[in-house]
């Protein structure tokens, strides 16, 4: 089945159930909760950066270059991606590229680690870069 896709409302979607998932204070469940929280900031940090490569005018490759293509890339390929980015928000979106405190030690391989490997330091700084992104990206 394909699906369709909107950036926004889908960055909007993960970022909320990242907050939800990083309050929660549930006995035995912590630190767990917080750590698909991180999982959950990261994906919404990259959708923000999607729906702001998209309003920028970047568009999609074809299928066939998906490999080369950011609007298929995560952290931190997509990072090294946009130093190349164009159009209108081009120079915005560079700056996330060279900020190496950017979503630093977020990977999509992190789904498969143990909890102990993701450090609540780190989802504290993916929460904040997460709402940073999508304040950027704006919710209208």
């Amino acid at each position: 089945m394909a699906y369709s896709q909107d950036m926004r409302k889908a960055a909007l979607r993960h970022l909320k159930a990242a907050q939800i998932l990083y309050e929660r204070d549930g006995a035995g469940e912590q630190p767990g909760c917080k750590a698909v929280a991180g999982y959950l900031f990261g994906l919404a940090g990259e959708l923000a950066v999607k729906e702001l490569m998209r309003d920028s005018g970047m568009n999609p490759l074809p299928h066939a270059e998906r490999r080369d293509d950011p609007f298929f890339a995560h952290f931190p390929v997509l990072k090294t991606m946009l130093s190349t980015a164009k159009g209108r928000r081009a120079g915005e979106l560079r700056t996330f590229s060279e900020d190496p405190r950017l979503f630093q030690n977020w990977d999509v391989a992190m789904r498969y680690a143990p909890t102990k490997d993701i450090d609540a330091n780190w989802v504290q700084t993916w929460k904040v870069s997460a709402e940073r992104l999508i304040e950027r990206m704006g919710t209208v």
